[in-house]
């Protein structure tokens, strides 16, 4: 674990759920000292004491740990403004809407920051009927390979995995599509912007364009 609950969390937390420290205190079976303690930064709740801490302040341990009642607060969210999670140790992804903490394999993982789209990582979209159809000319071994394409609109996340040494190329439905992104192994994330009206000579154009830079 790499990340820990601070006192400063503990107080905001507490006082958002109107208790006092001795009324926290009871629930958690420690005495009013030691939280004191905690908020003024002069020690930590043992980690046997995260569970029934979460449950006295009444959220989760991974928003206890955030620093943030994730749950509770009813907060609006937007499928096109998510943030994207991917583990260099197993390849999970993980796709998220609102303020969270995501831990896989032992790590806390960073939120991705997209790239516009560059020559070596040129995402071509072509509109097949009703779907959009995705390529890219880019290696696929299994040293340097796309690891998965995705399409983002306001109602949902299509993601599809590829695989080394199969092709770089994906069918998404066009369902009000805002954004599509690639992932590579060695260079990260990057994006394209589409629109309901995508066509091919539009999409060379933006080619062109990120060639000309």
């Amino acid at each position: 674990m790499d990340r820990y609950v601070t006192g400063a969390v503990i107080r905001k937390l507490r006082e958002h759920k109107k208790m006092t420290q001795e009324e926290l205190a009871e629930q958690l079976f420690v005495s009013s000292k030691a939280v004191s303690k905690w908020e003024t930064g002069q020690g930590f709740p043992d980690i046997s004491l995260l569970e029934p801490l979460a449950k006295a302040l009444d959220l989760s341990v991974i928003e206890l740990l955030s620093g943030a009642d994730i749950r509770n607060e009813n907060r609006t969210s937007h499928m096109a403004k998510g943030k994207l999670y991917v583990c260099p140790v197993c390849g999970n992804v993980v796709y998220a809407v609102g303020e969270t903490v995501v831990s896989c394999c032992g790590i806390t993982l960073p939120a991705l920051e997209a790239e516009p789209a560059d020559s070596a990582h040129f995402i071509h979209v072509e509109m097949v009927e009703d779907t959009y159809f995705i390529t890219m000319d880019h290696p696929m071994t299994k040293e340097h390979y796309i690891s998965f394409l995705m399409a983002v609109s306001d109602q949902g996340v299509q993601l599809v995995k590829l695989y080394p040494e199969g092709n770089a190329e994906a069918r998404v439905q066009v369902n009000r599509v805002k954004q599509i992104y690639a992932y590579c192994n060695r260079h990260g994330l990057f994006q394209v912007p589409v629109s309901p009206r995508c066509r091919t000579e539009e999409n060379t154009k933006y080619k062109e364009r990120i060639e000309n830079i």
